[in-house]
């Protein structure tokens, strides 16, 4: 499959058009400072573009970012306008071709964006044997894939390299497809299939169990939208299944919990991150308003602690003291859609006996 894979966007598609699935994202789906970002990236490098959403996490300025399957590089041109000349991003895949068309523009895009070296890279290498590269440990503060971890057979051993990679408070954020049930050896053995980031989808529920056991303990929904197939005889194919482009973030951080836990935490957004001056965005259940007091779990509070968000996100209150399971939101990806938690008081006090 791995042949197929890299034959499949090496040589069949020459074009996003060619693809089978409105997996791609238009510029009428991006914010504006996005899609200017995006208009200065040279058109052959957005014509090879095969991705299945956008990679854009916020307060991105100075970090060290690494792209999995970075493709003809796209996110890496976009990441790099987003991280600042004092960032960097490193982009890996297997395929020469789509290679040849990211190196091509190195100096395309410094000088597109105004800097005096290039902070963007390529290199050749196979995600299935990630470790063989031999990237540093700690080395990364974002690691980022798009579309790409359905395509590996070894997706188990991508998440535990990913989390070896990541500096500590450091996040996985990623965008792939999903299936509503686990596809069966006839399926993903067709190389189409396959190569139109299907057939190798996880099952919703198999991924969030491999990432745990990965150390990502507590994986976050950032969104999803369903993915339509326009070609008649893939949909026939693949008849009662159902397919989302989904994504996550998955931090390392210690001292995780399994389930979510209430310890009466609030946090306070200072409106510092550029572009979210009115709230930030954590994840599917978490946005917080500027200068608004919001309740949150105890492992969100930790995330928060223990990543870059410290910078702009204050945590208040202590995890001495548990008051019970954090109320959530139902965040099914398939079928029935989220449902508003309610009875939770984000200034709700702590116990008179709570340290």
């Amino acid at each position: 499959m791995r042949d197929d894979v890299r034959e499949y966007y090496g040589e069949v598609l020459e074009h996003s058009d060619d693809l089978k699935t409105d997996a791609c994202c238009t510029i009428a789906d991006m914010p504006a400072y996005l899609a200017e970002m995006l208009s200065r990236i040279h058109p052959e490098v957005t014509d090879r573009y095969y991705g299945c959403g956008l990679l854009a996490p916020d307060a991105l300025q100075g970090c060290d970012i690494l792209d999995l399957g970075s493709g003809s590089g796209r996110d890496c041109y976009l990441l790099a306008q987003l991280v600042g000349e004092s960032g960097s991003v490193t982009g890996i895949d297997m395929t020469e071709q789509q290679l040849a068309v990211a190196n091509r523009h190195l100096n395309y895009h410094r000088e597109q964006f105004g800097y005096t070296e290039s902070n963007v890279r390529f290199i050749q290498g196979d995600l299935e044997d990630l470790a063989s590269l031999k990237l540093p440990a700690n080395q990364y503060d974002v690691i980022v894939s798009n579309c790409v971890v359905n395509l590996i057979d070894d997706k188990a051993s991508l998440l535990r390299e990913a989390m070896r990679l990541l500096k500590p408070g450091g996040e996985f954020y990623f965008s792939d497809v999903y299936a509503n049930r686990r596809i069966p050896k006839s399926l993903r053995d067709d190389a189409t299939l396959r190569g139109e980031c299907l057939s190798g989808a996880l099952y919703v529920n198999d991924f969030l169990g491999m990432a745990k056991a990965a150390g990502f303990t507590d994986p976050r929904l950032v969104e999803h939208r369903p993915l339509a197939i326009t070609n008649p005889q893939i949909e026939q194919q693949l008849e009662g299944y159902e397919f989302s482009s989904v994504t996550y973030r998955l931090f390392r951080a210690e001292g995780l919990e399994p389930g979510q836990e209430d310890y009466g935490q609030t946090a306070i957004y200072d409106g510092s991150v550029v572009h979210c001056p009115e709230s930030l965005t954590l994840d599917w259940l978490n946005t917080l308003p500027t200068d608004k007091a919001v309740h949150v779990s105890g492992n969100t509070a930790r995330m928060i602690r223990q990543s870059r968000w410290s910078n702009h996100v204050r945590i208040e209150g202590s995890s001495c003291c548990h008051q019970g399971e954090y109320m959530t939101r139902n965040d099914l990806i398939f079928g029935e859609q989220p449902i508003d938690a309610t009875g939770v008081d984000i200034h709700k006090p702590l116990p008179s006996n709570c340290c």
